[in-house]
């Protein structure tokens, strides 16, 4: 079923809904609704829950909640009325749906880390009263599950001494950065759904998303992955404004939403799973190294500018962030696409939207 005219999206949604890792047929008959749908994730999550409906029989209905219906229609452009239902508002409002619904996937957030910086309270005030609001819809729609989509960034700065940093490991996280807007959001919203799901019953887990990308990203967005791919496709030095020390891992888009699924539809209430390819733990410097020796075609190479104050620019603090997925796993999840491959996808799907 065509959803999409990004062919490199495309397969990944019927990778996704091709996988024996999620249980579909839990799915059979439900309303799911989606916030953030037109995310990166949140609208692969769409997209491929509405291909599910349609390749496995399940009538399945997405609810997809947006802000904006034009780019929304644009987007599920040919996704089927009957499987889609889209819900227009700003998230920080009550959620207004008179329909049932059985699950929630809640991934409407900032997430630009300029944005962060320059719009600290919308940053959090979108974080702690969207949550409530969905919250509250999902506490008057008596949902069967809801995850919530969080951040490695909840963990903050752990000591660079531990080498995997499983669901209890936390650092610091300094409340008087700015930056810090999203990260502390991130925590105090983890503990009002485990809040919401002790007081009140709810059936709430949230999935600790590591950085995320793959098809679909788009061509003019300012994270560290895709200014790397742009660097490659148009020849330009890749410069960075920090040493590039921070090591963390990364998802492919068709892993993440595989994982999220597989939280909703069988974590444990009121608990959190990090989803991650465990496989992936890079610097920053060397994965634009990595990028440079995979394309030497591009004639990119590595700068270095310091900035004097990285923060303001939306820079964390250095980190070295791990991330141990045995709890997801033990679920049945498991990461499958490796960082080469997430870049070659990523950069092939860059220019299929540089040329439209």
């Amino acid at each position: 079923m065509l959803l999409t005219d990004n062919n490199i999206l495309q397969e990944d949604i019927e990778r996704i809904t091709a996988s024996p890792l999620v249980d579909w047929e839990a799915l059979r008959g439900k309303n799911v609704l989606v916030t953030g749908a037109t995310g990166l994730i949140g609208g692969a999550l769409a997209l491929a829950l509405i291909n599910a409906s349609v390749e496995k029989q399940l009538g399945l209905t997405v609810y997809a909640s947006v802000r904006n219906k034009e780019k929304a229609e644009k987007f599920f452009k040919y996704a089927d009325e009957k499987l889609l239902k889209l819900v227009v508002g700003d998230i920080t409002e009550p959620v207004e749906l008179s329909d049932d619904i059985d699950y929630i996937i809640h991934g409407a957030s900032a997430t630009s880390s300029k944005y962060f910086v320059e719009h600290p309270v919308e940053t959090i005030m979108t974080a702690l009263k969207g949550t409530e609001n969905v919250l509250e819809f999902a506490k008057s729609k008596k949902v069967s599950g809801m995850v919530y989509l969080s951040s490695l960034e909840v963990y903050g700065v752990v000591d660079f001494s531990i080498k995997s940093v499983d669901e209890k490991t936390f650092g610091s996280i300094d409340p008087m950065s700015v930056r810090s807007s999203y990260s502390e959001g991130k925590r105090m919203v983890e503990t009002l759904c485990t809040s919401y799901a002790a007081e009140y019953g709810l059936n709430i887990k949230a999935a600790r998303l590591c950085q995320s990308f793959g098809a679909g990203v788009p061509y003019n967005d300012g994270r560290v992955f895709a200014q790397f791919a742009r660097s490659i496709i148009e020849g330009k030095d890749i410069i960075l404004k920090t040493d590039g020390s921070t090591e963390r891992n990364y998802c492919y888009l068709s892993d993440a939403v595989t994982g999220i699924l597989t939280v909703l539809l069988k974590g444990e209430k009121g608990q959190a799973y990090n989803i991650a390819n465990k496989d992936t733990l890079i610097s920053i410097k060397n994965m634009a190294q990595l990028l440079i020796d995979k394309y030497p075609e591009s004639g990119t190479k590595l700068v270095f500018d310091i900035a004097e104050d990285a923060e303001k620019l939306g820079y964390n603090p250095k980190v070295i962030m791990n991330l141990d997925t045995h709890k997801a796993e033990a679920l049945g999840w498991r990461a499958e696409v490796g960082l080469e491959e997430m870049f070659d996808r990523l950069i092939k799907s860059m220019r299929l939207g540089a040329s439209r």
